[in-house]
């Protein structure tokens, strides 16, 4: 597996563990995904040298941290677990009992990755950043990050925090290849990283799904799977499948090889079985060739779906026949 050097992290393992589906019913895996399944894909992600997992406060209402840290057990210490606070009143009082909780239930005295989960709209970084540096000074935070982060508000945090801000997590894959323009060159200049969540499109990007087969669950409300986005994405499938084929890979391993083809960048699939971590940590050794890299990068940029509203029209035109 390889790894990328991070001030204040150290190593972080191109391939990560997204944990947003540990405790969380929207996901539909059910109880015994979290007593059983989560524990022995978190084992497993260490055996294959995964470094990074990231979870935040929100997910499974603090669930997720605590299967989370009872998973890595001993090893919590040893590698990059990554939390998020979500930045409702994120005042400095809020944000220290906040990241209390998150350390209590992740077993941690130190959190290696501080996140803020998303922008709040009405309070700046101004406000909330002095007190990560706080605990950035103090030792209770390995580094912070930003989350849903737009570059100029990436670079408004780093001011207010006094320090680098050394991470923004973004929805970017070949479906949503948006931070390519600005994240990652971003990230490369200045030594960042850019975490990629939801690198698979929610499973659009595995080749699984169609306009007649749809996918249920958290998935269902996704634009991506509306009519008119499956037949808008069908020409990038045929290249990630055309891809696939070329190295006996699959097609969500091509996705993934893609994105941390790319300077900086790591990624955070989730996964429902060992079987499927186990086929997402083997994407790092996938190696595209600089052709195979441009063509993917080229076909990401032409892909242009069409807002939530739109699809829902078409949802509502095949009910009713039309």
């Amino acid at each position: 597996m390889d790894h990328l050097d991070v001030d204040g992290l150290g190593p972080v393992s191109r391939i990560g563990l997204g944990t947003w589906q540990f405790g969380s019913r929207e996901w539909g895996y059910g109880d015994s995904y979290a007593d059983r399944a989560a524990l022995d894909i978190v084992r497993r992600a260490r055996e294959l040298g995964i470094t990074l997992f990231d979870t935040a406060e929100v997910y499974g209402f603090g669930r997720s941290e605590r299967i989370l840290g009872e998973a890595l057990g001993h090893e919590r210490d040893e590698v990059v677990v990554a939390s998020k606070i979500f930045p409702v009143a994120p005042f400095p009082p809020v944000v220290r009992r906040r990241w209390a909780g998150s350390a209590r239930r992740l077993g941690l005295d130190r959190i290696p990755l501080y996140q803020v989960h998303q922008p709040n709209p009405v309070v700046p970084d101004a406000v909330t950043m002095p007190a990560f540096r706080r605990l950035l000074d103090e030792g209770g935070i390995g580094a912070a990050g930003v989350s849903n982060y737009s570059l100029a508000r990436w670079r408004a945090a780093d001011a207010a925090l006094g320090a680098p801000v050394v991470s923004n997590q973004v929805q970017f894959s070949l479906a949503r290849a948006g931070p390519l323009e600005d994240h990652v060159p971003f990230a490369e200049r200045e030594n960042r990283l850019v975490i990629a969540y939801s690198p698979l499109a929610q499973g659009l990007l595995g080749g699984r799904y169609g306009v007649d087969h749809r996918p249920g669950g958290v998935r269902a409300v996704n634009p991506l799977f509306g009519t008119e986005n499956l037949r808008r994405v069908a020409p990038l499938l045929d290249l990630v499948r055309e891809v696939a084929d070329a190295h006996d890979a699959t097609p969500a391993q091509i996705a993934l090889a893609w994105l941390i083809g790319l300077p900086r960048v790591v990624v955070i699939p989730g996964a429902s079985s060992v079987a499927q971590l186990e086929a997402n940590a083997a994407a790092a050794g996938v190696a595209l060739r600089p052709d195979e890299q441009a063509a993917l990068t080229a076909a990401a940029r032409a892909f242009r779906p069409v807002s939530a509203g739109r699809t829902l029209v078409d949802r509502v035109r095949e009910r009713l026949g039309g």
